[in-house]
């Protein structure tokens, strides 16, 4: 209990006292956008480094060779905390944002950083805004920003973590468009974290692992149609692996 206050005070201080750092990153974003950019995703980078340090959280990065560094991608993860965004950010080399549901515009300061960090907010009950917010995705990408997208659409509470909830079809059309690799992500125990005893935070010791990345346009036609069911497979064979490595650690 005492990890989840101290993560409260952290992350309340920081939208508060923050304040005037976040004004002067919005002021430097109306003159050097890029710079701002890459300003702000330093700043937060640091601060979920914090956190999960503070939540005695401990990453195991596999596959990050797999990550191509001369281009933009869309990256596809499996979705089971808030603690993914965390480990996400800190680490994807190069910009990167996240699809988020468009309720977090709703808070206010919150918002504003997540806007510096080039997440997207979606409709998912507006089909239009919806359309919207990939178009700004396939422009973010091809402008130089990766992308990370969760096709479960929600939190997946399955107790088997390669039980997986169905992938929507939609969710690479950012990939599908703009011409960029998808880069298939697996992340195994984040959920137990926090998710699994709220609203105490236990260590843990979590693994990311990047697949190798592929091109929609290069999927036999079949495959293509149903591309967000290949990548669910893909994923759900990623967790395995993780899995399987483990039990033989062990």
């Amino acid at each position: 209990m005492i990890r989840f206050i101290l993560l409260a005070l952290i992350l309340f201080g920081f939208l508060i006292f923050g304040y005037p750092l976040l004004v002067m990153q919005n002021s430097l974003g109306k003159k050097d956008p890029a710079a701002r950019d890459r300003e702000s995703l330093a700043i937060v980078q640091y601060m979920f480094r914090l956190l999960l340090k503070l939540c005695g959280v401990k990453v195991t990065v596999k596959g990050r060779e797999n990550i191509p560094g001369d281009r933009a991608v869309l990256y596809v993860g499996n979705h089971r905390s808030y603690f993914d965004i965390l480990v996400g950010y800190t680490t994807v080399p190069g910009l990167m944002g996240f699809i988020a549901k468009k309720e977090m515009l709703s808070i206010p300061l919150l918002r504003s950083w997540m806007k510096n960090v080039n997440c997207l907010f979606l409709d998912r009950k507006d089909i239009k805004a919806g359309l919207k917010t990939i178009l700004e995705g396939i422009e973010k990408v091809k402008g130089g920003v990766s992308m990370w997208i969760f096709p479960e659409g929600t939190r997946n509470r399955n107790a088997d973590e390669t039980e997986l909830l169905p992938f929507k079809e939609g969710s690479l059309k950012i990939a599908e468009k703009s011409g960029c690799p998808v880069v298939p992500v697996a992340m195994t125990r984040t959920a137990d974290i926090f998710e699994k005893h709220i609203p105490f935070i236990h260590p843990t010791q979590v693994t990311v692992y990047y697949g190798k990345p592929f091109y929609i346009k290069e999927l036999e036609p079949e495959v293509k149609k149903h591309a967000g069911a290949y990548t669910r497979e893909m994923i759900q064979n990623m967790i395995r692996e993780i899995q399987e490595e483990k039990a033989g650690n062990e």
